[in-house]
This record gives structure tokens, sequence and C-alpha cells, in this order.
């Protein structure tokens, strides 16, 4: 008799094109914007859940994004 490992999901990073997405399967837990590509000023925007802030560096703003999923931070049902 064989014993299967469930395996859990582990979140990863997908770049995009004038960001990165933080994902989970199919569901998209946060991500990094830039700015617009000739006009970008050098701050990382991140959002996740509903939490949102700025960081000066891409690393900073991905550490950020998976600190807020850890927490569990997430929009709170309106009724």
């Amino acid at each position: 008799m064989t014993k299967t490992k469930r395996t859990k999901k582990k979140p990863f990073w997908e770049r995009g094109y004038l960001g990165h997405g933080y994902w989970l399967g199919a569901e998209r837990l946060g991500t990094v914007k830039l700015g617009p590509k000739g006009e970008w000023d050098g701050v990382y925007r991140w959002e996740a859940g509903n939490l949102a802030g700025e960081a000066s560096s891409l690393q900073d703003a991905k550490r950020s994004v998976e600190n807020a999923v850890l927490v569990g931070a997430s929009q709170l049902p309106l009724f």
C-alpha cells in the first residue's frame, strides 16, 4: 500500500508587462505595479487584499505583498 502525499500549493510571482502578480493557482493574491512606460517615477506600488503601499525597490514591494498575504489581509464582506 502506497501513501500519496498531498502537496500544498505555493504562491508564485509572475512577471507582467507593467507589473508583477502574486498568484495561488488561478487566484491573484496581490500585485506590484509600475507607472506608465515613459512616465515611470521610480516608485513601486503594491496591493494585497485591502492593503496598499509604495516601495523604493521591487524586492521591498514583493516582500510587502507576501507579508500582507501571510497576515491574511482581505476585504471584509459588506453585509
